[in-house]
């Protein structure tokens, strides 16, 4: 006997469908701008840096290879190289050469990179909680972190590929992912946000 699936219904202008989709663009787009303004008024950082140090103070011995950090903020080579430059410009970050393949480069965070993000931390958390913990209700979380989780897994790459990590209180403990999101593998949670996020 086999099995068949029912056929895809195909999206017209005016499937009612699209509202679900308008509402998250708007949403995100809200909230992301929201967490940005926050970090760069209060610590002169943007969500897409915050993102970064936040990958790299979880990262083994706090260093991504470019590549890699690219790929997790969905950024392109040159956009992670600008956003890199910034960092190292502040002293935030240094760029070394790859410990196992001298032809890459990685992203290294420094002593001062991780206290400017334990210090920024709180205000990104605040941001979470007031943008957008605030407007969901306890019954409905879950339902919109499967609903994103099965949107992300259907989607190659990006830091929901990585381990679930569970909490985002203490930056460099280790659990923390980049904008305040993860998604479970199994668990309870992948950081970046409001990627973001980052550039949460």
């Amino acid at each position: 006997m086999t099995l068949t699936t029912a056929p895809t219904r195909a999206l017209g202008a005016r499937d009612p469908r699209l509202a679900s989709w308008r509402a998250f663009v708007i949403a995100h787009a809200r909230v992301w701008r929201r967490l940005d303004e926050d970090l760069r008024v209060e610590h002169g950082l943007s969500l897409s840096e915050y993102g970064a140090l936040l990958l790299l103070a979880e990262s083994p011995e706090r260093r991504l290879r470019m590549r890699g950090l690219a790929e997790d903020l969905q950024l392109s080579k040159s956009g992670v190289t600008r956003l890199v430059d910034r960092l190292v410009g502040d002293g935030l970050v240094e760029r070394e050469l790859c410990t196992t393949d001298a032809r890459g480069a990685e992203a290294v965070l420094t002593a001062v990179g991780l206290e400017r993000l334990r210090t920024a931390a709180p205000t990104h958390l605040r941001g979470i909680q007031e943008y957008f913990l605030e407007s969901v209700t306890d019954d409905d979380l879950p339902i919109v972190e499967r609903a994103m989780c099965s949107v992300a897994a259907r989607l190659p790459g990006g830091p929901f590929a990585r381990a679930p990590r569970a909490r985002d209180e203490e930056p460099g403990a280790g659990d923390t992912s980049p904008s305040g999101e993860a998604c479970p593998s199994g668990s309870a949670q992948e950081a970046a946000p409001g990627s973001r996020a980052g550039a949460g």
